[in-house]
């Protein structure tokens, strides 16, 4: 491949990825409009699940949210009943945020709905194809994640 066609090469693939990340984020829109959930909560729901109880000032920090967003996101969250502030067991002082069930269950139903949407497209691409995308999409994903770990 010569350098032109490797320019040409990155040019495609960052086109389609931003095609289907937009059409994704579109779609997940209208699946959690059904849901009464925003994305901010969503991607609040996740964050709190992937890293445990976390502060509001720590939840902020790795949604990149300024404290007074953060707290009003979690200020809504809490009155749908999706999370709770307790007391840090070790620390008093300390006030973190534990998804509560039903938090649990809005995730779950909202994921079961974007894999649904996402089977029904992927229905018409051969078991072949699909399994083609899933290795470069991991692949692709593990080298970009090497890069935010130790940036060159």
């Amino acid at each position: 491949m010569t350098d032109q066609d490797f320019l040409k090469t990155v040019d495609d693939v960052e086109r389609l990825l931003r095609t289907v990340s937009v059409i994704i984020k579109k779609r997940g829109r209208e699946i959690l409009a059904d849901f009464g959930i925003t994305p901010p909560q969503i991607s609040a729901l996740l964050t709190l699940i992937q890293n445990g109880d976390l502060t509001i000032g720590e939840l902020g920090e790795k949604m990149y949210l300024a404290c007074s967003t953060a707290t009003d996101l979690v200020d809504r969250m809490e009155r749908n009943g999706l999370v709770a502030r307790e007391r840090d067991t070790n620390d008093r002082r300390v006030i973190r945020l534990r998804v509560l069930e039903r938090g649990h269950q809005m995730l779950g139903e909202v994921m079961q709905a974007r894999r649904k949407y996402l089977s029904g497209v992927l229905e018409r691409v051969s078991r072949e194809e699909t399994s083609s995308m899933v290795v470069a999409l991991d692949h692709l994903a593990e080298l970009m994640t090497q890069e935010e770990v130790t940036p060159s």
